[in-house]
């Protein structure tokens, strides 16, 4: 079972700090532009509901969801996060490429997963290089855990499948471990998409010599 919001365990680092101007008003002005159309969450099949749906998870500045809903046009990616400038330049980017096909939240992907994404209503789970959560005490915080997993089986369609990348191999390692334990999904290595632009932190581990694993999760 999915745990409530009162006991759910952050999968996310609170930042804080003080906001520009420019990042408040980007975020009064251009964030309810770009909010979720009720059509986009819900089951296929739905009038008005786009060919395909794709949430990103911590989507940062936008690079990945930016570059998808470009090259995917008859999708509709759904981009979250949880940091407040970032949320805030990609919906400025998204404003200047004049893109239709993408919507963004400063939300936590875990609680809208659980609180607005109806059964069966997700084609696709993109989880580009999320925290990795070195120290063993932390792991309990990673984004793949067993509750999450149970929670992206529901929301997925059958076919639906979740794209993992991250320059961590100790990550790697234990997404399959996790999901094998799970049972619900199998995993596999993954071709990089092409899409997806060098940028953030693959740029970085790259620059640093590190490599990135894709991986696939595909329900079973």
């Amino acid at each position: 079972m999915v745990n409530g919001s009162e006991h759910r365990v952050r999968t996310f680092n609170a930042r804080r700090g003080r906001r520009s101007a420019l990042t408040d008003a980007r975020l009064l002005t251009l964030l309810p532009r770009y909010a979720v159309p009720p059509a986009v969450l819900a089951p296929p099949g739905a009038p008005g509901r786009p060919e395909c749906v794709v949430l990103e998870v911590g989507c940062g500045h936008g690079a990945a969801a930016l570059a998808y809903a470009a090259a995917t046009p008859e999708a509709h990616i759904v981009a979250l996060d949880v940091h407040p400038p970032g949320v805030a330049r990609m919906v400025a980017a998204v404003d200047a490429a004049g893109l239709s096909n993408l919507s963004a939240e400063l939300a936590d992907a875990v609680e809208f997963l659980a609180e607005r994404v109806p059964q069966g209503a997700l084609d696709a789970v993109h989880l580009f290089f999320p925290d990795p959560w070195p120290k063993t005490r932390h792991h309990r915080r990673r984004f793949v855990s067993p509750d999450t997993l149970e929670l992206l089986a529901m929301r997925l369609t059958p076919a639906g499948r979740v794209l993992v990348a991250t320059d961590s191999p100790d990550y790697a390692a234990y997404v399959r471990v996790v999901v094998a334990a799970h049972g619900g999904f199998v995993v596999r290595d993954a071709a990089r998409p092409t899409w997806r632009p060098v940028a953030g932190y693959e740029a970085k581990a790259l620059a640093a010599g590190r490599p990135v694993c894709d991986l696939v999760l595909e329900r079973s």
